[in-house]
């Protein structure tokens, strides 16, 4: 009897199968091979050890969620045919194969262009290779399908992207509150007028799923070590790009060593998509460590310092706030890093300054659909008893190296 599909084990999931076709296919191409070098979280596991996982990971776990989701569905007599069953589990699998090396961190660093932009690209330098079997999901993925509850499933409030890098992202750092319900939120989909909704008994499930992303935001991904480890990265790789500037490259494993010596945007990929897109599916995480790691010993005393810092931990200070920092503490900050004596001369260009934000709820995309009891259908935020108002949290950062803690006053 022939195979109809591949298993594989997942470790937050279990058993997960893989139909044969085209979907497999996607999968064993080396444009989506790439993703295993990728993390999906860049540094956390500066704080969190166990965050080693990768957008390989991430798009198969996603794509499984989808397939529960297409059952559930079905199962409330939604009409799904099978074309668009595989077509959108394809815009699921393929939605992050756009990432670049430690996915968002390095965004408009190295690269100038959108992961989602480029992940577009691909699947349409894809849909060219499997002679058009990806035109239906790449209509799904843009949001031109007459059906929008298949686009919102893959990007909408209650994606499959967002159910699987909570409950993976939480899996692998071991942050408990990060958990969610994703498989009772899954249950209680269903489709009114071709929209995604939440059927009523099901939006306490909701309210723990965007609680629990707002604690992942500020208890994971904008933990002060890992946004200090990120900007030092960014600073890592501005660095090398100025010394590439001044006609001195550092070396560079020859896919980043490109990137040093191009200003590449989305335009760019537009304009050469099949020849930057083949450099860029050459460039992953393992180019950026290697070059850092080499790094270390350059000659240029700043590139050295924040590279040393970068491999063995040594990380920047940061300090958040509610409330912008004062310009004369600033001022401080930089007159500290020019005088001290243990840093490079041109460390005041350390001197990071930025905010971060979330919303455990937010108005700006299209909101979440209740259906009620009665079979009206309305927003989230007019339900009665939800309990979180649509809220932006904002906190303001700085962020410098350790060595001059102790030349500074308080600032409030």
């Amino acid at each position: 009897m022939e195979k109809t599909h591949k298993i594989l084990n997942d470790p937050v999931y279990g058993f997960i199968t893989i139909p044969y076709g085209t979907l497999f296919e996607l999968i064993e191409h080396p444009f989506f091979q790439r993703l295993r070098s990728i993390k999906q979280v860049s540094l956390t596991h500066y704080v969190y050890p166990g965050a080693l996982h990768t957008r390989f990971h991430h798009a198969l776990g996603a794509l499984h969620l989808m397939g529960d989701a297409i059952a559930s569905l079905r199962g409330k007599g939604v009409a799904i045919s099978a074309a668009e069953a595989e077509a959108v589990s394809i815009a699921i699998l393929l939605h992050d194969i756009g990432h670049g090396p430690f996915s968002h961190t390095l965004e408009h660093t190295l690269i100038y262009a959108h992961h989602e932009e480029l992940s577009l690209l691909f699947m349409e330098r894809l849909n060219e290779e499997f002679q058009g079997r990806l035109s239906l999901a790449i209509e799904i993925f843009t949001g031109r399908y007459p059906k929008p509850f298949l686009h919102q499933l893959v990007s909408g409030q209650l994606d499959m992207d967002r159910m699987d890098y909570l409950n993976r992202d939480s899996y692998f750092t071991g942050v408990s509150e990060g958990v969610i319900g994703y498989d009772r939120i899954i249950k209680m989909l269903n489709v009114v007028d071709d929209q995604l909704v939440i059927e009523q008994k099901g939006i306490y499930s909701v309210e723990r799923f965007l609680t629990s992303r707002r604690i992942m935001y500020w208890q994971v991904y904008l933990h002060k070590t890992v946004v200090s480890a990120e900007r030092m990265l960014i600073l890592v790789l501005q660095r090398a790009r100025e010394l590439a500037a001044m006609g001195q490259t550092p070396w560079a494993p020859p896919s980043l060593e490109y990137f040093l010596n191009h200003h590449i945007t989305t335009e760019d990929f537009k304009k050469r998509r099949n020849e930057l897109l083949d450099c860029f599916a050459a460039l992953d995480d393992t180019d950026i460590s290697a070059a850092v790691k080499a790094w270390q010993k350059h000659s240029d005393p700043l590139l050295s310092y924040l590279s040393y810092g970068l491999v063995n931990r040594r990380l920047f200070r940061l300090e958040f706030s509610n409330e912008p920092f004062p310009a004369a503490y600033l001022d401080n900050i930089r007159t500290a890093l020019a005088s001290h004596r243990d840093l490079p001369r041109g460390a005041e260009s350390f001197l990071i300054v930025g905010e971060e934000s979330n919303s455990a709820y937010t108005l700006n995309k299209d909101e979440i659909m209740v259906l009620t009891k009665s079979g009206s259908v309305v927003p989230m935020s007019k339900i009665s008893d939800f309990g979180i108002a649509p809220r932006t949290f904002r906190k303001y950062f700085v962020c410098y190296p350790k060595e001059i803690s102790g030349l500074l006053a308080p600032h409030f």
